[in-house]
């Protein structure tokens, strides 16, 4: 595993940028020249509650490099259970792992994903690159489209794999904006399309957390019979507001990252 914090999200940049090529125009849109402020303010992980790649095992990863477990979300309705973590270094990004209760869903679709987690090596879990690492086993496209009727979670996950799947731009660091609203405003105008599921903004200033996002990119994939087109990774927003004491609110809201989830949506 890394034992560089600033290593292991370089790495997962990288891995992200491969199939999310709207990010780096959504940098040029909305940072300054004069000053590095596209700051990430998280990035977000998503597996299957099985033992093999849990959530814990993903978080194993965080947790070497000076992470701790900060907050924890349930997710009913998509069968979904999430952590959230917290460097030591707050200046750091925060981590959001979510991981889909693979119990929850019907008999055929839990052994499809219990045979995908199979085909993984229990030690490239533990190794340096697993986080963003991608797919780990043999998928058919018509796999994918059962899994899609029944979880957009789950086949986004057989297949993507291992790998963020979203940052978001920190909009408290920003020069140019001030508010949610204008940084919608200024990605609509240059043709980018808004996840509007639980409307554009999710959140509100009373909650302390304001989010929007993209839709995820869509880019072609390979599967074992066939190429096609998917969606992939998407950019998310964030203003934070201050806690009573002052401080920068630093979680999570459920409500809001539920409608967050769907920008994966396939369209």
């Amino acid at each position: 595993m890394h034992k560089n914090v600033d290593e292991l999200f370089e790495n997962i940049w990288k891995n992200y940028l491969d199939v999310t090529p709207t990010a780096l125009k959504i940098h040029k849109l909305l940072g300054s020249l004069e000053q590095n402020d596209i700051i990430n303010d998280h990035i977000a992980l998503r597996t299957f509650n099985l033992e093999k790649v849990s959530l814990d095992k993903l978080a194993a990863h965080f947790i070497r490099v000076g992470y701790k477990e900060c907050g924890e979300y349930h997710f009913k309705s998509k069968h979904l259970f999430a952590k959230h973590f917290e460097h030591e270094d707050s200046d750091k990004p925060k981590v959001f792992i979510s991981e889909l209760l693979v119990e929850e869903l019907s008999t055929e679709t839990q052994a499809i994903i219990k045979n995908l987690v199979e085909q993984v090596d229990e030690k490239d879990v533990c190794s340096n690159n697993f986080i963003y690492s991608g797919r780990h086993w043999s998928l058919a496209l018509s796999t994918y489209a059962h899994l899609l009727k029944e979880s957009e979670y789950a086949a986004w996950t057989a297949a993507w794999g291992y790998r963020a799947n979203h940052f978001t731009v920190s909009i408290n660091h920003l020069k140019y904006f001030d508010t949610i609203e204008e940084v919608n405003e200024k990605l609509k105008k240059s043709g980018f399309m808004l996840n509007t599921a639980g409307g554009e903004i999710k959140g509100t200033p009373e909650v302390l957390l304001e989010q929007s996002s993209t839709l995820a990119d869509n880019f072609n994939i390979g599967f074992e019979d066939t190429q096609a087109e998917i969606p992939s990774c998407f950019y998310e927003f964030a203003l934070r507001y201050k806690e009573k004491n002052g401080k920068i609110y630093s979680g999570f809201v459920a409500a809001s990252a539920d409608k967050i989830f769907e920008s994966t949506n396939k369209r």
